[in-house]
């Protein structure tokens, strides 16, 4: 199902994934997560939307869009698994952990949220990647 060079039943594929491993990465950290933005599940629950998830999605298959553009890049022959794995880890470190951190920073956010959803955006771009890079663009 490509497009105008894009697969976009990659990047929705991709995009799922995503999600599905954000779910479950703070499904396994929720307690050091709360911690960390120093709320209770109960301040949470008080305050559920569905805004949040809308626009995850939203977002996740944006990102999956320009990585899937950023893969499609390399080259003939270039769009792998290890490529896409490699490309996803270096977005991350160039774009997203640099602006989380400064962000983070001077919101004087403490320490422990900056590397937890550091790590999680670090999985969903290696996640992408090896989707994308495996599907192809």
């Amino acid at each position: 199902m490509a497009f105008a060079g894009i697969n976009y039943l990659a990047v929705v594929v991709a995009a799922v994934a995503a999600f599905a491993f954000g779910a479950a990465y703070y499904m396994t950290l929720s307690k050091p997560w709360l911690a960390a933005i120093g709320m209770t599940k109960e301040q949470i629950a008080a305050k559920r939307s569905p805004a949040p998830f809308i626009v995850s999605i939203v977002a996740l298959l944006v990102m999956a869009w320009v990585l899937a553009g950023t893969i499609g890049h390399l080259g003939p022959g270039q769009v792998t698994l290890r490529n896409g794995v490699i490309s996803g880890l270096f977005l991350w470190l160039g774009f997203v952990i640099t602006t989380l951190s400064v962000n983070y920073a001077y919101g004087q956010r403490r320490p422990m949220l900056t590397v937890i959803d550091g790590v999680h955006w670090l999985g969903v771009l290696v996640v992408q990647g090896a989707v994308i890079g495996a599907m192809g663009v």
